[in-house]
């Protein structure tokens, strides 16, 4: 994706997963989720710049979008001009970006070593379109095992910001006027958003860590670096070449 993704033009596409496919990732992937302005994208670009500049090939790209593909439908779900058909019909919009995203992008870039850092993935749509939008869980699943199969992020971060100040940052950022679909969304939904991040991450600790989006922009990326230093000692890493498609 032009400006967003740090993996070349020269799309690969990926072939069936396979257990033996699993074997050969390589990276790691870690996606940031949260509520609306609870600073997923700028702690996201942080750490991907911090790995960087550990000499690590990082991938940093977005949902939905982050291939050419799942751009289109992005600017077609936030418009907002799939709303009146339902949180089916936007479950199944996001699945389809999220098939050539993951194809196209994701699993090559974690085939050939590079670590991905992912703003947005499977959890916003467990959240918003599962939770909130009282989508079927085993649609929600169904979808999930066809697009992404086995893989999922090996780390989560969960920004939690009460409503009020995630909306008020979004605003700032902007403009009350440009509001995408879920950001103009009432401030009981956004609350609810947030309770059901939390209970995700309650379901999944080794994966998911909460981290408060309140504190300083310093300190929640020293938490942030923390986690992954933890997870994955990325001191360590092997500086790896990209695969030439």
């Amino acid at each position: 994706m032009p400006g967003l993704s740090g993996y070349d033009g020269r799309r690969r596409v990926a072939r069936a997963m396979t257990p033996e496919r699993l074997d050969r990732l390589r990276g790691h992937f870690i996606t940031f989720e949260g509520g609306e302005g609870s600073g997923k994208s700028t702690h996201a670009a942080a750490l991907a710049q911090h790995l960087t500049s550990l000499g690590i090939d990082v991938v940093l790209t977005r949902e939905p979008g982050g291939s050419t593909g799942a751009e289109i439908i992005r600017h077609i779900i936030l418009s907002g001009i799939a709303k009146p058909l339902g949180a089916e019909t936007e479950a199944i919009l996001f699945a389809a970006a999220r098939d050539d995203h993951v194809r196209t992008v994701i699993l090559p870039a974690l085939e050939a070593g590079s670590w991905v850092v992912c703003d947005r993935f499977i959890d916003s749509t467990r959240v918003y379109q599962g939770v909130l939008g009282q989508v079927d869980p085993r649609l929600i699943l169904g979808l999930e095992r066809v697009t992404v199969g086995p893989a999922k992020p090996d780390l989560t971060f969960i920004l939690d910001v009460p409503a009020k100040i995630g909306l008020a940052r979004a605003t700032a950022r902007r403009g009350k006027d440009l509001a995408d679909r879920f950001e103009a969304e009432s401030i009981a939904y956004h609350e609810s958003l947030r309770k059901a991040y939390s209970v995700l991450a309650e379901k999944e600790p080794e994966r998911c860590i909460v981290i408060d989006g309140r504190a300083p922009r310093e300190i929640v990326a020293e938490r942030i670096w923390a986690a992954v230093e933890r997870k994955f000692n990325p001191g360590q890493a092997r500086v790896v070449e990209r695969a030439v498609p």
